[in-house]
């Protein structure tokens, strides 16, 4: 199917690509249907963009490529509504907000978006510690970060 993009203009997906968010992202609970669209191949970043709103779509980062000590519990809860069958299914992304220059952006390290593969559902987590998981993270600090 195509879909209009934020970002990359008209682009074919395949249905079975699209992940289903129960609650939508946090201010936008209302577009639940999304797809992952890679920047670059073996990029730690990518493009989250809703299928059902083409002007909603956010640069998301595979996270622990930029701070390899980034980690996190889910609880039982979240994993019932993810599916959780293994954790090895479970991928989570945090929404970046890109400035000028790109060392000046900015990861959202305390509410990830965490996606079961597998099931093709998600949710958005916020997470409880705001100064271990802050909400603006300069990229250009995250130990071990890629350039």
């Amino acid at each position: 199917m195509q879909i209009q993009t934020k970002f990359l203009g008209e682009v074919e997906i395949e249905e079975k690509e699209i992940i289903t968010l129960t609650n939508g992202l946090l201010g936008l609970e209302e577009y639940t249907k999304y797809v992952l669209l890679p920047l670059e191949k073996d990029s730690p970043l990518a493009f989250f963009q809703s299928v059902e709103e083409p002007q909603i779509g956010f640069v998301v980062a595979y996270p622990f490529a930029f701070k390899k000590d980034y980690a996190f519990d889910i609880g039982e809860d979240d994993k019932e509504e993810l599916q959780v069958e293994k954790a090895e299914d479970l991928i989570a992304y945090s929404i970046v907000t890109l400035k000028e220059p790109f060392e000046a952006s900015t990861l959202n390290l305390l509410a990830p978006i965490v996606i079961n593969s597998v099931k093709k559902c998600g949710k958005q987590i916020v997470l409880q510690d705001n100064e271990a998981f802050p909400l603006r993270f300069p990229i250009a600090e995250l130990k071990g970060s890629v350039k």
